[in-house]
């Protein structure tokens, strides 16, 4: 599905992560590997630390650390906020919404909207599209899009597969109109019969944990995991991945008429370096114009690694710069979407830890 947006803008971009640093190392000797094997399964995917939170953190307490921080800096105001949405797999509660407990903490005014979104890898550009549909009613002006997700705790730590590379993170962006006439361009495509390519097969209303979910059992490749813990099919991952993207990168720079040299950053969604390089090269771009240092730096946030790319590589250039960006995330769902945005000017594009 193509959409179109007109006249609205990022004005910020706020990333949180966790202190707490994990070096691939660290856990090497969890998996059922050799210690060779596993250091080149290192230098394949990039892998090196990740960040992760302390054990009882949550995904609202790294958006409350983060809303914080803007409120208590003076770079927003609670009364200007007239929407708060949230994009995480990991919410705090079945219920109530984590977006209304959020809400409620700040003591944010009751005319407005609180929106709790599941979805992964695509999130923060669904997270986007939902802002931008808001702000086309005459009384929403400013969204707060939060991303967050914390799924450290979902992942067996004997799970090679997935266990190096995931991690945890947060990040807050403000979307408001714009007066100048400014084209947003996006893309999303779904596809549920892949749903159970990556998925967590316990813990709701179809599979309630119990101890029986809780056993660890051995796959074919050696990894341990439960029920309760994130399952990845890496190989179907990627095959998609390489499949579905590039036409989709095609057909929306033809839709807004950019050659692939207009654009000046592919800030993609960092499932791990192998894979980006790999896409890189499918699209036909240059590596150096598809950043893949964030899960060696900090793990795999799903969604929120796109905006921990973006300020972690342009970060404050974007204060005083305008940058033609390709946004594109890819997995969960199966989901994959992608946005051409412009970023220009922005209040603030930083990396705070909590």
């Amino acid at each position: 599905m193509d959409l179109k947006f007109k006249n609205k803008k990022i004005t910020g971009i706020l990333t949180v992560l966790p202190k707490r640093e994990i070096l691939f190392e660290d856990e090497m000797g969890n998996y059922n590997f050799s210690i060779q094997k596993s250091l080149k399964l290192k230098s394949a995917m990039g892998y090196n630390k990740k960040r992760i939170v302390e054990e009882g953190t949550t995904s609202s307490d790294l958006c409350v650390f983060g809303l914080n921080y803007l409120f208590e800096n003076k770079i927003i105001k609670k009364e200007d906020i007239d929407a708060l949405i949230l994009v995480t797999q990991t919410p705090d509660y079945i219920m109530p919404p984590t977006s209304n407990i959020i809400q409620g903490h700040f003591n944010l005014k009751q005319d407005m909207i609180c929106m709790d979104i599941n979805q992964g890898c695509s999130g923060y550009i669904l997270g986007l599209i939902q802002s931008f549909m808001l702000l086309g009613q005459d009384n929403i002006n400013k969204v707060v899009l939060l991303n967050a997700d914390v799924l450290s705790p979902k992942v067996s730590k004997k799970d090679r597969n997935s266990n190096p590379l995931i991690g945890d993170g947060a990040s807050i962006t403000i979307v408001e109109k714009d007066l100048e006439n400014s084209k947003i361009f996006c893309s999303v495509k779904m596809d549920g019969k892949g749903a159970n390519v990556l998925e967590i097969p316990a813990g709701g209303a179809r599979l309630p944990s119990s101890n029986e979910t809780a056993i660890l059992k051995e796959d074919r490749s050696g990894n341990f995991r439960s029920q309760n813990h994130l399952v990845m099919k890496g190989d179907i991952v990627f095959n998609f991945v390489q499949k579905e993207v590039p036409p989709m990168i095609e057909a929306i720079l033809k839709k807004a008429k950019l050659t692939k040299d207009e654009i000046d950053f592919y800030m993609f969604h960092q499932p791990n370096k192998f894979m980006l390089n790999k896409l890189a090269d499918k699209i036909g771009i240059s590596r150096e114009k598809m950043p893949s240092n964030i899960v060696g730096k900090y793990g795999n946030s799903s969604g929120v690694s796109i905006p921990v790319t973006i300020s972690d590589n342009i970060g404050n250039k974007t204060l005083n710069n305008k940058y033609k960006l390709c946004l594109s995330g890819f997995g969960v769902g199966l989901t994959w979407a992608s946005m051409i945005i412009d970023l220009e000017n922005l209040n603030f594009c930083k990396i705070i830890e909590y």
